[in-house]
């Protein structure tokens, strides 16, 4: 299949970010990491590690609820035994986040203390939100502060510049844009990134997106696609990813004059409705067997 994605991916904006965060880590006590459950490790920033340097960090595992449960948990126990605390949630629902805050002050557990023997104990905790587009950082914060306080769209690039959130509790968020490298050195990241829509629709092939996204997943999510699309499944396990994306299109009545099926719209169905969680819990991206 050809490329999904462009090798170059806005290198002035990434730069311009990475001075952002550089210039700013000094001002916070933790660095929350939000990635996408779906494809934990694809759509995190290889430039972070390198950025943080030994700054206290966590993870946050977003959009759990479309995930695949036990690969999730798979992933948090691969994390943790990297020593790095990871959790699972969904920001837009809610669930999960009530252990948001005793992670942060359980990573947090010796400096508190420092400040407290200091006569510091009332002293705001500060923490930096990063993740790349469209990771659900406004719905976190959101969800946090109970009301509308950042832009949430569906959709990447929204959050423009960095914000101060106040939450209950003394803690303090430092919301930052979304972030990007510049060039996909894995072409399998890339393609997952666009398939979860963390990359601008503008740029890609829909039709190309969704083929290649029923490739990857006809041999192992099957049963899901025949009872989404109602398709018998050997219909699923037999067709070519253009023919299946075919069948998709006939099933749903999206039809061209002459019977034809119109792909364009096919291919914008599977991969919103893939998007939205529809076909069921998948993940996109399994945790490396026999590591850690």
């Amino acid at each position: 299949m050809a490329e999904i994605l462009p090798v170059q991916w806005f290198p002035g904006h990434m730069a311009k970010t990475r001075r952002l965060m550089q210039a700013n880590l000094k001002l916070v006590d933790l660095v929350v990491e939000l990635t996408d459950a779906r494809i934990p490790q694809s759509s995190r920033n290889p430039e972070i590690d390198r950025l943080l340097g030994k700054k206290p960090r966590m993870l946050l595992l977003n959009k759990s609820d479309s995930a695949n449960e036990e690969e999730t948990r798979r992933w948090l126990r691969w994390y943790k035994d990297r020593g790095i605390p990871a959790m699972a949630a969904d920001c837009r629902t809610g669930k999960g986040l009530g252990q948001f805050l005793p992670m942060v002050r359980s990573v947090l557990g010796e400096r508190i203390a420092q400040w407290e023997q200091k006569g510091m104990g009332g002293r705001p905790i500060r923490l930096m939100i990063v993740g790349i587009p469209n990771v659900g950082k406004s719905s976190l914060i959101n969800r946090l502060a109970g009301s509308k306080r950042a832009k949430v769209e569906d959709r990447p690039g929204v959050t423009r510049g960095k914000q101060w959130v106040s939450l209950s509790g003394g803690i303090e968020l430092l919301d930052m844009p979304g972030v990007l490298w510049p060039k996909f050195e894995d072409p399998q990241a890339g393609e997952r990134l666009a398939f979860v829509g963390s990359v601008k629709d503008d740029v890609l092939d829909v039709e190309h997106l969704a083929v290649r996204l029923l490739e990857v997943l006809a041999p192992r999510e099957g049963e899901k696609l025949a009872a989404r699309y109602r398709l018998a499944p050997e219909e699923v396990a037999e067709l070519d990813p253009f023919d299946l994306l075919e069948a998709i299109g006939r099933k749903r009545g999206m039809l061209l004059p002459g019977g034809r099926v119109n792909t364009e719209r096919a291919a914008i169905t599977v991969v919103d409705e893939f998007r939205g969680g529809q076909w069921g819990p998948i993940t996109l991206e399994p945790c490396p067997e026999g590591e850690g």
